[in-house]
């Protein structure tokens, strides 16, 4: 998988810009606060329907402009294809997939990206929502229908909770929770079955990134925390533990407002060397875990759909000491990886003889060419 083109109208601080991307490495260098995230953004938005740094839309809109627009141009599997993405201030956006309205829900999958950001640091010792997030969005572009089944637990689940709180005000009965725990426990048990699935693969391939990084001096394990297997043990069937689990937590549940289980109150654990990485491991045992996981996201999804999904790196490289610039920088260029960098420092890839150049600096791009970028 490839991008070949992006076209931006009015978003951020772009009043008009058009790319063109290269195969290999394509580097972004400027000061901060000049648009070079804001490039890896709109890809990023192009492929998730989302960005990794705003939650409305109207955020991304040119100041003083009344709408914006996204047109990328991607293959997959060399066939050309085209998302366009038209968004405003006081209404909602349209999306169109080769000339075809499509909803979020059609676009999850078109386009794979990996994206590696500072804030990805904190994956390992931030809270457990990071971790599930990960998880989910890989598992996502792999797998649309996973993505269905997501929105589909996230409704029942407010569904529930709006129940559950009617219940405590004594404005419904106990008993409509018979006909809500069914519906959402077979939903948890498909997230769950997936999870665990995706986890299993996710180990394996960290595993090998880890042993690489670290030159075969740690082993890395990831396992799926299941909230409330720790003391109910999962004997046998996902649909009735979970539909039991919601049964004899009822009560709580009330009381609190809330569903205390579910995969919403799942959670990953990273250990090196039999270590729990979030409690006890380094700062540096930590980087390399992260950045395990992130080079593990590429083989992943590479192994769920045949090909390699565009990796985002958004100034990651004076978060990453030199041995783990080298080995990321390797890696990707081992593999063929289409990739998009941001930088303010140019030293971060004296050691590479790859890589084509671009230079951001208030709303602009100039030029491209292999080699350093032009002062």
């Amino acid at each position: 998988m490839k991008v070949s083109s992006l076209k931006l109208v009015d978003y951020r601080n772009y009043e008009k810009l058009e790319l063109k991307f290269y195969d290999d490495l394509n580097i972004f260098i400027g000061c901060n606060a000049q648009g070079k995230t804001n490039i890896l953004e709109a890809v990023y938005y192009a492929a998730c329907g989302s960005s990794f740094r705003s939650s409305t839309d109207s955020e991304l809109v040119r100041w003083n402009a009344p709408g914006g627009s996204i047109s990328l141009g991607f293959q997959r599997f060399g066939v050309e294809n085209q998302l366009d993405f038209t968004f405003y201030r006081d209404k909602r956006r349209t999306i169109s997939y080769n000339g075809r309205k499509i909803s979020v829900k059609e676009l999850i999958g078109a386009v794979n990206v990996v994206l590696f950001a500072p804030d990805d640091l904190q994956l390992i010792k931030g809270a457990p929502a990071g971790r599930r997030r990960f998880l989910d969005m890989e598992i996502s572009q792999a797998s649309p229908a996973y993505y269905h089944e997501l929105i589909k637990y996230n409704r029942l689940l407010q569904q529930r909770n709006s129940l559950l709180k009617e219940i405590r005000e004594r404005r419904a009965g106990r008993d409509m929770l018979e006909y809500w725990n069914p519906q959402l426990a077979e939903s948890a048990a498909k997230i769950t079955a997936k999870r665990l699935e995706a986890v299993k693969k996710f180990n394996m391939l960290a595993n090998l990134m880890q042993k690489r990084i670290s030159g075969n001096e740690e082993n890395l394990s990831i396992a799926y925390q299941i909230k409330g297997s720790e003391n109910e043990p999962i004997a046998g069937n996902l649909k009735i533990w979970y539909n039991e689990m919601l049964t004899r937590s009822g009560e709580e549940d009330v009381y609190r407002g809330v569903t205390g289980i579910g995969p919403h109150r799942d959670d990953i654990i990273i250990s090196v060397n039999g270590i729990n990485l979030r409690s006890f491991g380094s700062q540096g045992q930590q980087r390399t875990g992260v950045l395990a996981m992130k080079l593990s996201e590429l083989e992943f999804i590479r192994s769920e759909t045949g090909e390699y999904p565009i990796l985002l790196l958004d100034d990651v490289m004076s978060e990453l000491d030199a041995g783990r610039r080298q080995q990321l920088l390797s890696f990707i260029g081992r593999e063929g990886i289409q990739t998009l960098i941001t930088a303010t420092d140019e030293a971060y890839f004296d050691m590479q003889s790859v890589g084509r150049y671009f230079r951001v600096a208030a709303g602009s791009v100039a030029g491209a060419g292999y080699g350093k970028a032009d002062g």
